[in-house]
C-alpha cells in the first residue's frame, strides 16, 4: 500500500494519485460504547461490574473473546466487499497505558492495534488510529468512558502529558507503516475555553512530528468535532475531520423531510453558538424544518474552515437510528443518502459510525435470538424504559421525572446555560444518563454470574460476522457511494 498524505485541497498517495476514503468506524471494539454493546452508562463500570461477578481470569477471559470475535480477518474481507477502503480505529487509552502507571506503555495492548491493521492491510483497506477516550475525559458523555459530566482533560495538564508520551509511542512504532492512514489524535473534543483545545492540539502535533513526518493528522473540531474555529492557519499534512450528526438522525419522532424537534437549544449563550454552528436556523420555535437543502446548508457550516484553507474534508463520523419501523428506518436511510451525495458534491471522505451493534444504526446487527441479546435482554428493556442512554433512547418515557426538574430551574435559575447546550441538555445527561445508567451497571454485572467459559465463549460468537444479521438497504447504500 502506498502511503498517503495531504497536497491542497485533496489527499494523495505517494504517485501524486488522488483518493477519496471511503469508510466505517469500528465502535465499540477497543473503545465500548453503551448502545453498541447493550450495557448501561460507561465502559469502566461495565467492566468492573462484569470483574465482580466472574472474578479477575474469567473476566479478562470474557473480554477477550468479545475482542476476538468482533473483527477478524472476514470483517475486513466483509468491509472490503463493500468498496470501502478505510477503517477508522477507535481505541481507549487504557488499551496501551494503565492508570497504576502513568507513563509505562503496554506493549501488549498493541498486539490488537497491530493485528486490526494488518487484517485491514491484506484487504487493501486503509487504517486511522483514533484515540477515543482519554485520561480525564475530553468530553462530558459516555463514549469517553466518561462517568460524570465534567471533562477533567482540560483543567490537568498531567492528563494532556500522559496522551503526548502516548502518541510518541504511536507514532514511533507506526512512522513506516504505509497502510495507516494516519493519525486521529483525540475524538470529539468538548472543551468551553476554544483556545485550550487550539494550544492542545499544537503541542499534540509537534510531539507527532518528533517521530513521524509523513503521515497525516485527522483533527476533529472542538464541540464534539463541529467548531473549527478555534483554528488558524492550517498545519502542513493535515485532514479537519467533522462529524455530522443532523437532527432528524438521532431525534425521536422527527421527520425527513419535515420537522424536527430540538428540545436542547436554550435562549442564551448557547442558542448563539448553535445559530453560528449552523445546527439550528433563526426560528421562534424550537421545531425545525430538515430537507436536503437544509442538511446541505449545515454541511457547509461545519466545513467553512476547510473550504477557506482550501485543505480537504474527511466526516470522520456520521449515522442514523432505525428504531424499527418501516417509515421511520425509510426516512433515516434516505436522510443518510441526501448527505452521500453531499459528501460526493464536494469530494469529501466519509467515514461511517459504527460497524456492529445490537440492532441501532450499524450494517451488521447482532441477532436478537443470539446468546449475547438473549442474556442481556432484560438490560436493554429497562434501558429504554428508563431512557438511559443519550444515543436511541427516549425521554419522554420519563418525563414525569424530568419535567418537574426542568420547570424548577427554569423558574429558579432562568439564566443557567452550562457548556455545552444548555439547562435541559444538562439535566437529561445527568438524571437518567448518568444517575438511573449507574444503578443499573450492578444488574448488568450480574446477568453473567456462574458462567463457565465455554458458555461465556458460545455467547461472544453471537458477535462474529457469520452469527450477525446484515441490515441489507444500509449495506446497499454504501455500496452504491462506494462505487460510484
Amino acid at each position: 500500500m502506498k502511503l498517503l498524505q495531504v497536497k491542497g485541497n485533496q489527499i494523495v498517495d505517494e504517485d501524486g494519485a488522488s483518493m477519496i476514503l471511503r469508510g466505517i468506524g469500528l465502535g465499540g471494539w477497543l473503545s465500548m460504547e453503551n448502545w453498541i454493546m447493550g450495557y448501561p452508562a460507561h465502559e469502566q463500570g461495565m467492566r468492573d461490574s462484569v470483574r465482580k461477578v466472574l472474578g479477575e481470569e474469567c473476566a479478562n477471559f470474557f473480554f477477550d473473546r468479545f475482542t476476538e470475535y468482533f473483527f477478524a480477518e472476514s470483517d475486513a474481507e466483509f468491509i472490503s466487499s463493500l468498496g470501502l477502503n478505510v477503517v477508522r480505529i477507535p481505541f481507549h487509552y487504557r488499551l496501551l497505558e494503565d492508570d497504576s502507571m502513568p507513563f509505562e506503555i503496554r506493549e501488549e495492548g498493541f498486539l490488537q492495534l497491530d493485528r486490526a491493521i494488518e487484517l485491514c492491510a491484506r484487504h487493501n483497506i486503509y487504517s486511522i488510529l483514533d484515540l477515543h477516550s482519554v485520561p480525564g475525559w475530553q468530553n462530558g458523555d459516555w463514549h469517553c468512558d466518561n462517568p460524570t459530566h465534567i471533562s477533567l482533560f482540560w483543567q490537568h495538564r498531567t492528563f494532556q502529558d500522559r496522551v503526548v508520551h502516548l502518541w510518541e509511542a504511536l507514532a514511533q512504532r507506526y512512522a513506516n507503516c504505509k497502510s495507516v492512514a494516519g493519525y486521529n489524535p483525540l475524538n470529539e473534543p468538548a472543551a468551553s475555553s476554544g483556545p485550550a483545545v487550539a494550544a492542545f492540539y499544537t503541542r499534540i502535533q509537534k510531539a507527532i512530528r518528533r517521530h513521524d513526518e509523513n503521515h497525516i493528522l485527522f483533527l476533529d473540531g472542538n464541540r464534539y468535532g463541529i467548531d473549527f474555529t478555534i483554528f488558524g492557519a492550517p498545519g502542513p499534512n493535515v485532514v479537519y475531520s467533522p462529524h455530522d450528526y443532523p437532527a432528524p438522525a438521532y431525534t425521536p419522532d422527527s421527520k425527513y423531510p419535515g420537522y424536527c424537534h430540538l428540545a436542547h437549544i436554550t435562549e442564551h449563550e448557547e442558542e448563539d453558538k448553535a445559530y453560528e454552528l449552523g445546527l439550528i436556523t433563526p426560528n421562534d420555535s424550537p421545531d425545525q424544518y430538515f430537507d436536503r437543502d437544509v442538511i446541505e446548508r449545515g454541511f457547509l457550516v461545519r466545513t467553512k474552515y476547510m473550504r477557506e484553507t482550501d485543505t480537504p474534508v474527511l466526516v470522520g463520523e456520521f449515522n442514523a437510528i432505525f428504531p424499527g419501523d418501516e417509515e421511520s428506518d425509510g426516512m433515516r436511510l434516505r436522510l443518510l443518502a441526501d448527505q452521500l451525495e453531499i459528501y460526493k458534491k464536494y469530494n469529501a471522505s466519509w467515514i461511517f459510525w459504527g460497524y456492529k451493534d445490537v440492532g441501532l444504526v450499524s450494517p451488521l446487527t447482532v441477532a436478537r435470538d443470539s446468546r449475547w441479546v438473549r442474556r442481556i435482554q432484560p438490560i436493554i428493556d429497562k434501558k429504554a424504559r428508563l431512557g438511559v442512554d443519550l444515543w436511541g433512547g427516549r425521554l419522554d418515557r420519563i418525563d414525569h421525572i424530568l419535567k418537574p426538574i426542568k420547570e424548577l430551574f427554569a423558574a429558579e435559575f432562568p439564566h443557567y446555560s452550562p457548556f455545552p447546550w444548555g439547562s435541559d441538555f444538562r439535566i437529561e445527561r445527568t438524571i437518567p444518563q448518568i444517575l438511573l445508567a449507574d444503578a443499573l451497571i450492578p444488574e448488568f454485572g450480574e446477568l453473567f454470574r456462574g458462567m463457565t467459559e465455554d458458555e461465556i465463549d458460545e455467547m461472544m460468537q453471537s458477535f462474529r460476522l457469520e452469527n450477525c444479521v446484515p441490515r441489507e438497504s444500509l449495506i446497499n447504500l454504501f455500496r452504491k457511494a462506494a462505487t460510484d
